[in-house]
């Protein structure tokens, strides 16, 4: 995983001075976002790493099927990451990429976890108040873990509040038998 992180970032940084200076995030985004995938279907996979199956044909296979969700820029980083064995690295290159961007944009990233699925009101008020307490413009995704019972836990970065039930009772436990 730290290596394809690795050959991954210098691609991704690249992508995003070129998408700074061009002002063409959201397009770079899309680009990304619709071949990343493409490379990640196990059939294309196969083929990325079959030493039989030429880098080019590979490359324009992917521009092929993304089609007219790349500009030419788009595919010259396809064929750019196939001519230099890079192409399976594109899924990571897209989620760093998404990092940057991110950061650029001064957007953070939570991760809210409930027990139960929250309302778009209740969503709407939690991520009021994570703007409020970080300063910044804050875009959650929402999963649901029954395990939780209750409450909620709330991943920002490397930040992690969790106010679930199943914490507390797991404190309440310890400080019975300690």
């Amino acid at each position: 995983m730290a290596e394809v992180v690795t050959i991954a970032r210098p691609y991704a940084e690249a992508v995003a001075r070129l998408a700074k200076a061009n002002k063409s995030w959201s397009a770079w985004s899309g680009m990304l976002g619709a071949a990343a995938p493409v490379v990640a279907e196990p059939q294309v996979a196969e083929l990325i790493g079959n030493p039989g199956v030429p880098a080019e044909r590979v490359a324009e296979l992917v521009v092929a099927v993304c089609g007219d969700s790349l500009d030419a820029q788009g595919a010259n980083l396809v064929r750019l990451l196939a001519e230099n064995k890079r192409l399976a690295a594109l899924p990571e290159i897209a989620r760093l990429f998404e990092e940057i961007r991110s950061e650029a944009e001064g957007v953070l990233e939570a991760r809210i976890a409930t027990a139960y699925p929250l309302s778009e009101a209740q969503m709407a008020g939690l991520v009021a108040k994570l703007e409020a307490k970080y300063g910044r413009k804050v875009t959650a995704s929402q999963e649901t873990d029954a395990g939780l019972i209750g409450g909620v836990v709330i991943a920002v970065g490397d930040e992690v509040l969790d106010a679930s039930v199943r914490t507390k009772l797991a404190e309440m436990a310890a400080t019975l038998t300690g």
